[in-house]
């Protein structure tokens, strides 16, 4: 455990990455502490991958202080490595090799004994359910057993941080379901993780914590369901269906706190919903859904809801 950071896995101070004369993360602070699921959040080009990047270790950061494990970053970046897992945004197991072949030669980037990884590689088949898939070719796997396997991969050398880069991305509901089981099953085991997803949900189910980030700044930090109450209206209505635009300009901007209009749908926030309820009762032309806010709207509400592409 670091002592100089009071048992923080990680301790960032003005932490800045320069592209070509660009800040794309501007000067943040990050602190993530034992134990925690910790959640970088943020709309394409905002900074999250870069941020691991430094993190872990790849890229060393233009400013600022780093620690990670205890370990100054970039300077004991390869001792902190030892102790860490990656699961990164894309597939980059062997494809020449068995699942117990791509598991077997990972622990060799770490030093490991092949009797320590022999012993080591049942539990992560069970860990991932691919006991019946131990000598399987890589190309006759399900996208959710790859995901499943590059997880497990990561646990090889026993890691006191998992790094998780948008694991789920792709995935059908139950594999993204499967793998929110296994990373809870990790938090209760006292690991640290730090993850990064555009999906809300998934940060909201695993995160103590987080942060959002926008052009390479921190927007807001704290637990989801703080963020939830404190940015946001209690409750949403998405009103759609013919003449929904007029319904907005005359009775939608009266009875809603705050509205938007994407597409055909109009989002009207209100901190008591009943009088909305009645009038759209009366509109059987128009169709509602009605919900909690939650951390989603929290997201659109800070960054915006044009497509960023880059």
């Amino acid at each position: 455990m670091s002592q100089r950071n009071g048992g923080a896995v990680v301790s960032a101070s003005g932490l800045t990455k320069i592209y070509d004369g660009r800040p794309v993360v501007d000067a943040i602070d990050l602190r993530v502490e034992r134990g925690e699921c910790f959640g970088i959040l943020g709309p394409n080009g905002a900074g999250k991958t870069t941020t691991l990047r430094m993190l872990i270790g790849l890229s060393p950061p233009t400013a600022g202080k780093l620690e990670v494990l205890g370990f100054p970053i970039p300077d004991r970046a390869r001792l902190m490595r030892q102790r860490i897992g990656v699961v990164p945004q894309g597939d980059n197991l062997d494809p020449d090799f068995t699942v117990v072949e791509n598991l077997s030669v990972y622990g060799r980037y770490f030093d490991l004994r092949r009797s320590e990884t022999a012993a080591r590689i049942p539990e992560l088949l069970a860990f991932a359910a691919l006991e019946s898939k131990a000598t399987a070719a890589i190309h006759t796997l399900s996208g959710g057993m790859r995901r499943r396997l590059i997880l497990a991969r990561a646990l090889i050398n026993q890691p006191d941080l998992l790094v998780l880069d948008e694991p789920t991305t792709g995935l059908d509901p139950q594999a993204r379901q499967l793998i929110w089981q296994r990373l809870r099953s990790l938090l209760g085991q006292g690991k640290t993780l730090i993850l990064t997803t555009h999906y809300m949900e998934e940060a909201e189910r695993l995160c103590d914590r987080l942060v959002i980030l926008d052009q390479g700044r921190i927007l807001v930090s704290g637990r989801p369901q703080d963020l939830v109450r404190d940015h946001v209206e209690p409750q949403v209505l998405e009103v759609y269906g013919p003449g929904v635009e007029r319904w907005v300009e005359e009775r939608g901007r009266v009875l809603c706190s705050r509205t938007e209009q994407v597409g055909e749908t109009a989002f009207c926030y209100a901190s008591d919903e009943g009088a909305l309820l009645e009038d759209l009762r009366k509109r059987p032309e128009l169709n509602f859904l009605h919900r909690p806010a939650n951390l989603e709207d929290v997201f659109v509400k800070l960054t915006g809801r044009e497509l960023r592409d880059g």
